[in-house]
């Protein structure tokens, strides 16, 4: 098992021994395995030092001049520190830069609560004109990679700091927009995750089934747009719909599908995730986890209560 974020990067630079149409432009932090891109493919990437505003001011200049570029960086560094430049150089003028906010969620408690950043998808998904996609493991990191190198327009990809289980087959086909159903136990209860949640709600799934409980879990690695056709489906056929991110409950995921829902489909909703909070320091991150009910027994307890 690796990291998405490594899984990622290490996908790029395969992609650029054949690619030449796309560069780097990189903080002086290492995040994906992107620091030395330079040293393997010389003129295609820059670095700009601990200066988020001037690295995205600076990437949405390179791809005004007509190539696609990779920013990646700490998603606290990138999505808030550098929200303005984002907003008005990249989204504003609809350019061809590809956000890559590593380290996101709460398995960043290691390096301090400062760190640790649950507002970004939020924060990325109120800026018009910008796409938003979170894979769950490495598998699917690798695909989103590939499949990143041809889309054009403002693009945050969602990566993560630490290894995280497979859930993907080692022949999966990333389907941008489409949220995937991924297991079908039955009609009882919809489970609705995201990123790293995801193999947490797979297990919950398969204990829930035990419990004579039958759960569909549906994997939106979308968030932006979101695949609601798929929502409302997966949520009229059942009793209630838990969403489960490593996000802040508002402005995420659950926000995204309750936004949906509340519109063509209402239906009794449990939001996992991190409520109103901070993430705090943690040596290991299951405590923190723990901490926020976000895990396995969360989830359970969550569809539990939405059939009581």
């Amino acid at each position: 098992m690796i990291a998405t974020r490594m899984a990622f990067g290490n996908e790029l630079l395969e992609l650029a021994k054949t690619r030449e149409d796309f560069m780097i432009c990189n903080p002086d932090t290492k995040s994906c395995n992107l620091e030395h891109f330079g040293d393997f493919f010389p003129g295609r990437s820059f670095t700009f030092g601990i200066a988020e505003q001037n690295l995205v001011a600076a990437a949405a200049g390179a791809a005004s001049c007509g190539i696609k570029v990779y920013v990646p960086t700490f998603s606290v560094f990138l999505t808030l520190r550098a929200c303005e430049q984002i907003r008005t150089f990249v989204c504003y003028p609809k350019l061809n830069v590809t956000l890559l906010g590593t380290h996101s969620g709460l398995q960043v408690g290691q390096d301090g609560g400062t760190h640790i950043c649950c507002e970004d998808v939020g924060v990325m998904r109120s800026l018009a004109n910008m796409t938003i996609v979170q894979p769950s493991d490495a598998v699917s990191a690798r695909a989103v990679a590939r499949w990143s190198a041809d889309f054009d327009g403002p693009l945050y990809i969602r990566l993560h700091r630490s290894p995280v289980e497979e859930v993907h087959p080692a022949d999966y086909a990333f389907h941008f927009g489409k949220a995937e159903l991924l297991r079908n136990y039955g009609n009882d209860i919809t489970l609705i995750a995201t990123g790293v949640m995801l193999p947490r709600t797979l297990h919950a799934a398969q204990a829930l089934q035990e419990q004579g409980i039958g759960a569909k879990v549906l994997e939106v690695h979308t968030i932006k747009p979101i695949d609601s056709q798929s929502i409302i489906e997966a949520a009229s056929t059942t009793r209630g719909v838990v969403t489960v991110e490593d996000h802040s409950i508002y402005g995420g995921l659950g926000s995204a599908v309750s936004e949906v829902l509340s519109q063509h489909c209402p239906v009794p909703m449990r939001l996992i995730g991190v409520q109103d909070a901070f993430g705090e320091s943690a040596k290991d991150p299951e405590t923190l986890y723990e901490a926020h009910h976000m895990t396995v027994s969360d989830i359970i307890q969550a569809a539990q209560a939405l059939l009581a």
